[in-house]
């Protein structure tokens, strides 16, 4: 039976609350898998994905990176959060450790066979963990903002997957290039699938401004989550 629960993890400091989703029918340790939310924090969206991930066998903890379950209520109040966490990318970058050492710590999984995926802010999350050089398999970034930190950044251990719309007012083709320059010298191996005319937040069906380049394509949408899908599969071979 697939188990969908809330899960708090602390990192000694700050606790965390988070989500956790896996098939309890399997006892054997199976590959993991870290969401990294959009802006708002966990929400909906995310304990859906989680959910969809756990049916295809993984276990998946959905991170509270803002912690003690902080959730925005409005936009204003998700770019105050955001802004916070993004003006000090080394607090971020503990928080994402501190969750890839929990998803690493649970009985349910293999810790030899961890991903991290993220959408918007959290593509940059997922980024950041990778940068950090903490050892893990796969990372993956949905529509996610592509500025690196000015701390060192080391080489990423983990397979990169890039999913992106061109014409994300977030990420513009520059900051593309910049992403796949560093890409191609701190990582072993990497992959850049961009959606022609599709712009920022193109996962989330409740995203409808195309005035900003905030849109829902269901396409783009449909096609993102088959290529991960893929790339965890190829990721995670015995």
């Amino acid at each position: 039976m697939m188990k969908s629960i809330v899960h708090r993890y602390s990192d000694g400091e700050s606790t965390f609350i988070g989500r956790l989703a896996w098939d309890d029918d399997d006892e054997e340790p199976r590959p993991g898998v870290l969401i990294a939310p959009a802006f708002g924090g966990l929400g909906p969206f995310e304990i859906d994905r989680a959910e969809d991930l756990a049916s295809q066998g993984y276990t998946v903890l959905v991170i509270d990176y803002y912690g003690d379950g902080k959730r925005a209520t409005s936009e204003a109040e998700a770019l105050t959060l955001m802004q916070a966490l993004n003006a000090d990318r080394a607090k971020l970058t503990r928080r994402m450790i501190c969750a890839l050492n929990e998803i690493k710590s649970l009985k349910t999984v293999d810790a030899q066979k961890i991903g991290a995926i993220g959408y918007c802010f959290g593509g940059k999350s997922v980024l950041d963990l990778a940068r950090s050089g903490e050892s893990f398999q796969a990372v993956a970034s949905f529509h996610g903002v592509y500025d690196a930190p000015k701390e060192s950044v080391g080489n990423m251990i983990p397979a990169a997957l890039i999913l992106h719309g061109w014409d994300d007012p977030l990420a513009t083709p520059e900051d593309v290039l910049k992403l796949t320059a560093e890409l191609s010298s701190k990582c072993r191996n990497w992959q850049l699938l961009a959606f022609g005319h599709t712009g920022h937040a193109f996962t989330n069906p409740k995203a409808n401004a195309p005035d900003v380049g905030m849109l829902y394509s269901r396409r783009a949408s449909d096609q993102s989550w088959r290529a991960l899908l893929n790339f965890l599969e190829e990721q995670f071979k015995s």
